[in-house]
């Protein structure tokens, strides 16, 4: 990367970082099920799991978190990735088209190695929607962190006509962030199990997401 390209990309992150903490600073954000997981965020050994859609205001709560996360190695995975180090966390370059298995040994080996938190998108960085991808339950099996998953919406919307129908909350509108119950894989776990485990996460990341559109009386196809 010459002086140039890296003098813009870090300006779109600094923007970029800068217009979230402005957007979410305007609105009141309450969180559903904190109570029963903030032991386990509080001890750091965690992976956060969020659908591609609800990425926004997960990344502004853990912004500071000195945690990992997986990014795309497109373009707009460039973006993505020099906002989250402006929020003070890590990206790790990869997805489950180009370059994932070695970004998950990756992330295995820096989250064990460095004791850091983990964030992974499971149905990012082009989907299936709403559809988890086996890598963070191999990460979960490697590491012994628990998965949290975690959603949110807000009252007032943009929905955009993307494949992942991305939200993105309005100024000065109300923000409910939902905490679902953590996932476990034990490490001896087999193919079935995994499978198994798969499935709960999936499940549990559909029931928060639809809980909390739900609560502000939308319904998203």
């Amino acid at each position: 990367m010459n002086r140039i390209s890296e003098i813009k990309w870090n300006l779109v992150a600094i923007f970029g970082k800068l217009l979230i903490d402005l957007l979410f600073s305007t609105m009141k954000i309450e969180r559903e099920g904190f109570e029963k997981v903030k032991s386990i965020i509080s001890s750091r050994k965690v992976i956060f799991a969020v659908w591609h859609s609800r990425i926004l205001l997960v990344a502004y709560l853990y912004k500071g978190l000195n945690g990992l996360a997986m990014v795309s190695r497109s373009k707009d995975g460039e973006i993505v990735a020099k906002i989250i180090q402006k929020q003070g966390n890590e990206a790790v370059r990869g997805s489950t088209k180009k370059g994932g298995l070695h970004a998950l040994s990756m992330l295995i080996k820096k989250i064990k190695e460095e004791n850091k938190p983990g964030l992974i998108v499971p149905d990012g960085p082009q989907g299936p929607r709403c559809k988890v991808q086996p890598g963070i339950i191999i990460l979960a099996k490697k590491t012994g962190y628990p998965i949290v998953p975690i959603s949110y919406s807000a009252k007032k919307i943009k929905v955009f006509a993307s494949w992942d129908r991305f939200i993105l909350p309005l100024p000065f509108t109300k923000c409910r962030a939902v905490y679902g119950a953590p996932i476990y894989v034990p490490q001896d776990a087999d193919k079935n199990e995994k499978k198994k485990r798969l499935m709960l996460l999936e499940n549990e990341l559909n029931r928060i997401t639809s809980d909390a559109d739900r609560y502000y009386g939308h319904n998203i196809p």
